[in-house]
């Protein structure tokens, strides 16, 4: 097959412009039907089309989740973690439509971890000297500007990790550079003198609390399993008197009474 030739689509059979081709591994894909997969997916190219397709299908299934995910709790300005606290899950998207943009819906058991980062980046700040030009200042000047960015590490099919930009962008906060050490941030630094300055606190907290909520989350689910591994106590069932171990919903495994209270 040539370079030009024509190239359909494998998932919907449409005929794929030019520039359009989202190549598979064994297949060619077309931008609609890339733009259903997951948007923290990126192992297209590697991928056959019996993956895709299964991706396809999970990607078609979440929508049911969508709708019936209840955010109790949300944090973030831009891109946000929303949670679903009845059902024990959670979402990561900037959408305001949630039924368009389909995001995964996970599990709080899917999550492994999270990190926080920081970019720092400086600029020069020059002057102008007596003949017009652009010149350093003695010693020099720079402004800094800081890009906080959180991954949350998950156990999932078709993705490991969860990175989004916190802050939406770089914040200038002037010839200072802020310290994060605090809070397990880890700064990618472009270098400065070490001063301090407070003015970017807010996405430093607002981290803060993200990875906090998800530690708890891994705290919670890991003391479930633990509770529900922990070896059963053998009691007198006051309905039916019978000696029983506590079923699952902590009833009597002969006559059914609750022993709960």
């Amino acid at each position: 097959m040539g370079l030009f030739d024509k190239k359909y689509c494998d998932f919907c059979g449409e005929k794929i412009g030019l520039l359009g081709n989202k190549k598979l591994e064994d297949g060619n894909m077309c931008k609609n039907c890339a733009s259903r997969l997951s948007p923290w997916f990126n192992e297209r190219r590697h991928s056959t089309k019996a993956e895709i397709q299964e991706q396809l299908d999970y990607r078609e299934a979440n929508k049911a989740k969508v709708a019936a995910f209840h955010t109790t709790r949300s944090i973030g300005r831009y891109t946000k973690l929303l949670l679903d606290e009845d059902q024990k899950q959670f979402m990561v998207t900037s959408a305001s439509n949630l039924e368009t943009a389909n995001p995964d819906v996970l599990d709080y058991s899917q999550v492994t971890g999270c990190d926080l980062d920081i970019d720092e980046s400086r600029n020069e700040l020059k002057q102008t000297n007596d003949e017009g030009k652009e010149v350093s200042f003695t010693p020099p000047r720079y402004e800094y500007s800081y890009n906080f960015f959180v991954s949350i590490h998950v156990n999932h099919p078709y993705f490991d990790k969860i990175r989004y930009n916190l802050s939406n962008g770089y914040i200038k906060v002037g010839e200072r550079p802020a310290n994060a050490a605090s809070g397990g941030w880890r700064v990618n630094r472009a270098g400065g003198s070490g001063l301090r300055m407070n003015d970017y606190y807010e996405y430093l907290n607002m981290g803060n609390e993200i990875k906090e909520c998800l530690d708890n989350m891994r705290l919670g689910i890991r003391q479930e399993v633990e509770a529900q591994s922990a070896p059963k106590t053998a009691v007198t069932c006051p309905w039916c008197g019978a000696t029983t171990v506590p079923d699952a919903s902590g009833c009597c495994e002969y006559c059914g009474g609750s022993l709960n209270g």
